[in-house]
C-alpha cells in the first residue's frame, strides 16, 4: 500500500518539504519495514494553540498521507504542572482539526516502569549517578559552550551506593531537590545537553494517574527518546529548538536499543506570528492576570480561542500548508492567516443582513400595514446553500454610517436628495431627516422608494452608485456584537528584550456593540454557526449566546484592514 502511495503522491504534483523527502527516501529504502510511525507528544500543562496545530498537522498528516499511524502520547512527566482539563483539551481540538489516533492514546506515565528500570541499567553499567549538589551548583558546574564543564564530586560513587540512593530517593527518603540522578557521559562536550543531564529528580506531589506510586520523575530527555524507542516510533519529529538535543536522545537510544531498530528525530522551524505570543507560560500569565476572558478567549492564538472566534479547521491546514516546513526560523505574517480563513468562510458562510450601529430609516410612501418577503442568495459561491426570505416593511434599520446629512463629493451613500439601493428590494430616496434637539444626532431618516426598483424584476432605467444592507424594524432580532482585534499592537511584542510584552497590549482588541439588529433567520443560530454579515465581514455565535441573546465574535473581515492602517 505505502508504494502505492508513494506513485500517487509524486505524479505531477508540487515539491515536497524536506521532512516528507525523508519519509519518501526511508519508504523507498525499506526502512523499518515500511512501516511510518509518528507521534504527537503534547504537555498536558496548558492549552494547544496554532503554533502545536503545526506538529499536529505534520505528525498526523504525514501518516495519514503514507498509510502510517500516529500516536497521541502525553508527556505527563511533572506532576506539578499537570491538569485533566488540559488533557480533555488537547484531545477535542486534534479531533476539531480533524485528526484521529484510533485507540494509540498513550501517556508517558504508562513508561514508568520501563524507564525506572532502565534508569537502574545505567547505573549497573557505571553510566548513571545520583548527585547531591543543589541545581544552581550543578549549573554552574557545567560550564558553557566555550569553557568545559567541572565533573562532579559525586561522579564516580560505586554502583552500589548510586543504586541505594536511587531507590531511597524513589521511596520519598530525600526532599525536593536534595538529590538527582545525572547521566554519565562527557563534562567536556561542546554540547551542554551531553555534560551529564539530569535525568530524574524528586518530586513528591502526586501525579494524576499513578498516585503516591512515584516519588522519582524522569525528565523529558529521557523519557522522550525511551518512549518513541517503546512505542516503535520511526520518526520522532520536533521543533527546531530539539536539534542541539538530538545527540542526548541517541545516545540514550544506544544504550537501551537491542536491534537494528532505531527511531529518528528529524527538527523542523516552529510557527511564530506577528502580533502573537507563543509562550504557554505567558499566555497562563494572561489568563491569571485577568487580561483575556479565559484560554478560549477568541483573542488568544489558541486552537479553542480560535475555534470561538469562529475560525474553522480548514483553514487552519491551509494556512499551515501555506507556510510549509523548513529548518530556517521565521515569523509569519499573521495576515496569511486571516486571508487563509477569509478565504474558506467565502465558500461556507451563508450572507445575512446585520446592522451594528442602527438608525431608523422611515420610507413614508410605503404602506404602513404591509409586510412582503423578498428573496435573497444564501451564498453565490455555493448555489447548493440555496435561498432565504427576508421581510422589507415601511421601517427599517441601516448603519450609522451609510448616512450623511452634509457629505463629501464622493460619498456616495445615503444622503438628503440622493438615491441609494437595498440589497435584494427598492431604491429609494432621502427626503429629509429628524435630530435630537439636545444632542444633535440623527434619529429618523425620511425617505421616498421606488416600486419600480424592486431587485429582480423589471427596473427603472437608471443607475445609483451605492447599495446598502437594512434590517425591517417589526422583525430584527436584537444581537450584541464582539468587534475582535489583535491582542497587541507590536509586530513582535515577545522579541523587546528591554521592556514587557504586557505593554503592547492593544487597547481595542474588544468592542463591544449591544444595541445591534440581525435579520429573524438567525434567530435560531446556534454557537459557532458561522456567517458572512454582508459589507462588515464574517462572523460566529458565541458560546454565550442564549435564547433571546445573541452574541456574535467578529471572525475577521472582508479585506486587510490591518495592512492599510500599518502603512
Amino acid at each position: 500500500m505505502n508504494e502505492e502511495k508513494l506513485n500517487e503522491k509524486e505524479a505531477g504534483k508540487p515539491p515536497v518539504s524536506f521532512i516528507e523527502q525523508i519519509i519518501i527516501d526511508d519508504l523507498k529504502a525499506g526502512k523499518n519495514n515500511g512501516r511510518i510511525h509518528t507521534r504527537f507528544p503534547p504537555e498536558p500543562n496548558g492549552y494547544l494553540h496554532i503554533g502545536h496545530a503545526k506538529a499536529i498537522c505534520l505528525d498526523f498528516g504525514m501518516a495519514l498521507k503514507y498509510g502510517g499511524k500516529c500516536n497521541l502520547r502525553f508527556d505527563d512527566t511533572n506532576p506539578v504542572k499537570e491538569e485533566i482539563e488540559y488533557i480533555d483539551s488537547i484531545k477535542e481540538d486534534i479531533r476539531w482539526l480533524g485528526f484521529d489516533w484510533e485507540d494509540r492514546e498513550y501517556y508517558a506515565s504508562d513508561y514508568f516502569g520501563k524507564l525506572f528500570d532502565f534508569a537502574v541499567d545505567l547505573i549497573k553499567r557505571g553510566l548513571a549517578y545520583v548527585d547531591d549538589q543543589p541545581a544552581g551548583v550543578i549549573s554552574e558546574q557545567k560550564g558553557s559552550p566555550t569553557r568545559p564543564g567541572i565533573e562532579s564530586p559525586y561522579r564516580n560513587r560505586s554502583v552500589e551506593e548510586n543504586l541505594d540512593l536511587f531507590i531511597r530517593m524513589n521511596k520519598g527518603e530525600f526532599e525536593e531537590g536534595s538529590r538527582v540522578l545525572r547521566a554519565k557521559i562527557d563534562m567536556t562536550s561542546p554540547n551542554m545537553h551531553m555534560r551529564d543531564p539530569i535525568i530524574y529528580r524528586i518530586i513528591k506531589e502526586p501525579h494524576h494517574r499513578t498516585g503516591d506510586k512515584w516519588k522519582v520523575y524522569p525528565m523529558y530527555d529521557f523519557a522522550h527518546g525511551q518512549c518513541d524507542y517503546f512505542e516503535g516510533i520511526t520518526h520522532s519529529l520536533c521543533t527546531l529548538e530539539f536539534e542541539v538535543h538530538r545527540p542526548l536522545y541517541d545516545w540514550f537510544i544506544d544504550q537501551l536499543r537491542t536491534d537494528e531498530y532505531r527511531p529518528r528525530q528529524i527538527e523542523f522551524n516552529r510557527l511564530n506570528l506577528t502580533y502573537t505570543i507563543m509562550s504557554k507560560r505567558r499566555l497562563l500569565e494572561l489568563v491569571r492576570e485577568g487580561r483575556v476572558s479565559g484560554w478560549d478567549d477568541p483573542r488568544m492564538p489558541t486552537l479553542c480561542g480560535l475555534r470561538r472566534r469562529g475560525y474553522t479547521p480548514e483553514s487552519i491546514r491551509k494556512f499551515i500548508d501555506l507556510i510549509g516546513y523548513t529548518k530556517y526560523e521565521a515569523i509569519n505574517d499573521v495576515t496569511l492567516l486571516e486571508h487563509a480563513v477569509r478565504d474558506d468562510l467565502n465558500l461556507r458562510a451563508p450572507r445575512v443582513f446585520a446592522v451594528l450601529n442602527p438608525v431608523k430609516v422611515i420610507i413614508t410612501n410605503y404602506p404602513e400595514s404591509q409586510t412582503e418577503n423578498v428573496e435573497l442568495i444564501n451564498n453565490p459561491e455555493d448555489e447548493s446553500m440555496g435561498s432565504r426570505k427576508v421581510p422589507f416593511s415601511r421601517e427599517i434599520y441601516i448603519e450609522e454610517e451609510d448616512f450623511m446629512e452634509d457629505p463629501p463629493s464622493k460619498f456616495f451613500r445615503l444622503s438628503p436628495g440622493k438615491e441609494v439601493r437595498l440589497k435584494g428590494a427598492y431604491i429609494i430616496k432621502c427626503n429629509g431627516l429628524k435630530k435630537d434637539p439636545s444632542t444633535g444626532r440623527i434619529e429618523e431618516i425620511y425617505c421616498t422608494y421606488d416600486p419600480a426598483t424592486k431587485s429582480g424584476e423589471h427596473q427603472a432605467d437608471r443607475k445609483v452608485k451605492a447599495t446598502l444592507h437594512w434590517v425591517s424594524v417589526k422583525e430584527a432580532v436584537d444581537a450584541e456584537i464582539r468587534l475582535y482585534d489583535r491582542l497587541f499592537n507590536h509586530e513582535d511584542p515577545a522579541g523587546q528584550k528591554d521592556r514587557d510584552y504586557r505593554e503592547f497590549l492593544n487597547p481595542d482588541s474588544l468592542k463591544l456593540l449591544r444595541n445591534c439588529k440581525v435579520e429573524p433567520s438567525l434567530k435560531s443560530a446556534k454557537p459557532l454557526d458561522k456567517f458572512q454579515f454582508q459589507r462588515l465581514g464574517y462572523f460566529c455565535v458565541d458560546y454565550d449566546s442564549t435564547e433571546g441573546h445573541l452574541v456574535f465574535n467578529k471572525t475577521v473581515g472582508l479585506k486587510d484592514t490591518w495592512a492599510k492602517i500599518s502603512k
